[in-house]
């Protein structure tokens, strides 16, 4: 499938809580394996096993009724790990817990003010990035993202994609309307966004699936244009092709990607060009009911 396991590190922060929804309603949604991963100061109890709180938060979300006792998550088809690496340094532990245990798609909480402050800076987001899982949806600190906390409703009515010759767009693609299927989102739209002087490159639109497609070319900076191009078109969601761990691992040095994730006021979901076709076939045959297991 596109994702079996979901990865999503945690602070307790409010932008972490955010970034916690969309995790498990992804998992929910693929039937996926969750590891929630606290590090950190953990007492001497543990008390941190019982937050985020899973069940509760699908009761809220009426996926569960209520009381539910912890059974019933596994009848949902989801699974939940958490973990806690009582380390000072958060970055190594949760570099080397993902060398151990890799996953298909990191959660990751951006622009916080608090807690892991520091996964802002350069330094800590690059080496989890380039750790991370074939996926990564880095959601910024002060966005509502397009899944509700409160009630688990997904909002995703359009989605912009940016392109350009030098990044095979097609994994991108692919990924955004599975998502967009998995989450049950009816006819949203995507844009596909060129910007600069050259001509843009030629791409066939999918006729069918969960996502309307249309493009559009516009002049001007690069990460300016699509950040207004965002915003015009009231983006819930901004899909970037990468290159790849190589690829990507420059974009955070300070190209097109890592801009992006810095400065956009929704979702950010990179996609490296380099997503094995057969898995993306698999994926979308599965979302659309095309195959059953």
């Amino acid at each position: 499938m596109l994702m079996n396991r979901i990865f999503h590190p945690s602070d307790f922060s409010d932008a972490s809580n955010v970034a916690f929804a969309h995790a498990l309603k992804l998992a929910v949604a693929g039937r996926c394996e969750l590891t929630i991963l606290h590090t950190g100061s953990v007492g001497g109890g543990d008390e941190w096993r019982d937050y985020p709180r899973v069940r509760r938060t699908l009761e809220q979300w009426k996926i569960l009724p209520p009381n539910s006792p912890k059974e019933a998550i596994a009848k949902l088809g989801l699974a939940v790990e958490k973990v806690a690496l009582p380390y000072s340094d958060a970055l190594h532990s949760i570099r080397h817990f993902l060398s151990l245990h890799p996953h298909d798609l990191m959660v990751l909480a951006t622009h916080q003010h608090d807690g892991y402050e520091r996964w802002t800076h350069q330094q800590v987001a690059e080496p989890l990035a380039r750790k991370a899982a074939e996926m990564t949806l880095f959601v910024p600190h002060g966005s509502e993202g397009f899944v509700s906390l409160n009630t688990g409703e997904v909002r995703l009515a359009s989605v912009l994609l940016p392109v350009d010759h030098r990044v095979d767009p097609n994994a991108a693609m692919k990924s955004a309307a599975i998502l967009a299927e998995m989450l049950g989102c009816g006819e949203a739209e995507a844009t596909l966004l060129h910007v600069g002087d050259a001509l843009a490159p030629q791409i066939r639109l999918p006729e069918t699936g969960a996502l309307k497609w249309r493009s559009t070319h516009r002049n001007g900076t690069v990460e300016e244009e699509i950040l207004k191009a965002a915003q015009d078109y009231h983006a819930d969601l901004i899909v970037m092709a990468t290159q790849g761990h190589h690829g990507f691992l420059d974009a955070l040095r300070g190209s097109t990607t890592e801009r992006i994730v810095r400065h956009a006021t929704c979702p950010v979901l990179a996609v490296p060009a380099h997503m094995m076709e057969p898995a993306l076939a698999i994926a979308e045959d599965l979302a659309t009911g095309r195959l059953a297991i």
